[in-house]
């Protein structure tokens, strides 16, 4: 079935659970790099998991542009594919691979020369401090292969392959995983590397799963004249992407600065909610994923109607799948707390702080799917307005 048979004619229900499991297991795969590093680090130091949470910001940011830059790639090839227009889409993943190059230098360098500011910042205490810094570099020096494969994943996507993409973060995942107990402690002749150890493992399964989706992501560089045109046009696509996830860091640091005021252990608890919260928000962040090149496609094709079920299919069925995650963080936050940490007063704090976000996650649904409906018809202004309304004039005060 050609792309135009099948985001134009085929059921919506039927494309969203064809494509959506592929992209949620990649999803749960990814969000094990930053679990697995937790459960590790926890078991080597607290103030490595300290570290960890203030670190996560960092991160977020890094994952935004890398993964907003992608959705702009993808809704532009998408909408191309839509019109027929196969030769520009093409060139649109042509710019794709620069442009990863790019935005990763300018990344690496600013993580090199702002991580111990940042971390004195977040923090009083000099082993925390240190292990900021140390695992701070290392995941922005070496973050080539995080930019590189998510721009990749998205070129492929677009293209309508959900499997490659999921092999190659399932192969990542999996190096990291067996790595990190490896060059954490020390074992089997590694050296014990502490938080470095952890570090080092996460960006070797990130480019792992980078040279996993090379070869069929990878496309030919277009004329440099198209240049300026198609990157404008990416980046108008994608930052409201970028945007809704950078806003979100910015309050994520926001908040960290607040709670350092009170302990180490209050930052901490933060950055224990986020990584059950990632783990939770899989199903809708695929979702996200996967609503844009189907409406991208219908809407260059005026098939408004199809617009229209494709957001509202999304909507029930991301509210569907929240209510699980609801479900766990009012009934066992104690149990989710004692995965990570042993100290009482991480999981004290955690323990309220996870009854009270669990019940904002159902209604959260629509806040996090509209913005993406609007990016994927071109309304980038009112995707914007909606991520920066709710993310810095609700969410700050």
């Amino acid at each position: 079935m050609t792309d135009s048979q099948f985001f134009g004619q085929e059921k919506i229900l039927k494309i969203l659970l064809k494509i959506a499991p592929p992209v949620m297991l990649a999803q749960l795969i990814q969000a094990l790099y930053n679990i697995v590093d937790s459960l590790f680090v926890g078991r080597y130091s607290d103030s490595g998991l300290t570290a960890l949470s203030i670190v996560y910001p960092i991160q977020l940011l890094m994952i935004a542009l890398a993964v907003g830059t992608g959705v702009g790639i993808n809704t532009a090839m998408a909408a191309r594919f839509g019109v027929g227009q196969k030769n520009k889409a093409d060139e649109f993943a042509g710019v794709g691979t620069p442009l990863a190059v790019l935005l990763w230098a300018i990344f690496a360098l600013m993580c090199w020369c702002i991580m111990p500011a940042y971390a004195g910042m977040s923090t009083s205490s000099p082993e925390i401090i240190t292990d900021v810094v140390t695992y701070g570099r290392i995941i922005g020096i070496f973050s080539f292969g995080l930019f590189l494969e998510s721009i990749w994943t998205k070129i492929l996507q677009a293209n309508g392959d959900m499997k490659t993409p999921m092999a190659a973060q399932i192969l990542g995942a999996v190096t990291n995983i067996i790595l990190d107990p490896l060059l954490i402690f020390g074992l089997w002749g590694f050296p014990e590397l502490g938080i470095a150890g952890a570090a080092i493992a996460t960006v070797i399964g990130q480019i792992v799963a980078a040279l996993a989706v090379m070869r069929k992501a990878l496309r030919k560089s277009p004329s440099l004249s198209v240049y300026r045109r198609r990157i404008a046009e990416i980046f108008r696509l994608g930052i409201p992407n970028i945007l809704m996830q950078a806003a979100y860091t910015f309050y994520i640091f926001g908040l960290n600065l607040i709670l350092s005021t009170f302990s180490d252990q209050a930052v901490t608890a933060l950055g224990l909610y986020y990584k059950w919260q990632t783990f939770f928000f899989i199903p809708l962040g695929s979702m996200q994923t996967c609503i844009v090149p189907v409406i991208s496609f219908n809407y260059a094709a005026r098939k408004i109607r199809r617009c229209k079920q494709t957001l509202v299919t999304s909507v029930v069925f991301g509210m569907a799948l929240m209510a699980l995650g609801t479900l766990c963080f009012e009934t066992i936050p104690g149990p989710m707390l004692h995965v990570f940490t042993s100290d009482p007063r991480v999981v004290e704090i955690g323990s309220v702080g996870f009854r009270f976000i669990g019940i904002s996650f159902i209604p959260l649904v629509t806040s996090l799917i509209f913005p993406v409906f609007f990016q994927a018809v071109g309304q980038s202004l009112k995707s914007s307005l909606l991520t920066v309304v709710r993310t810095v004039v609700l969410f700050v005060p």
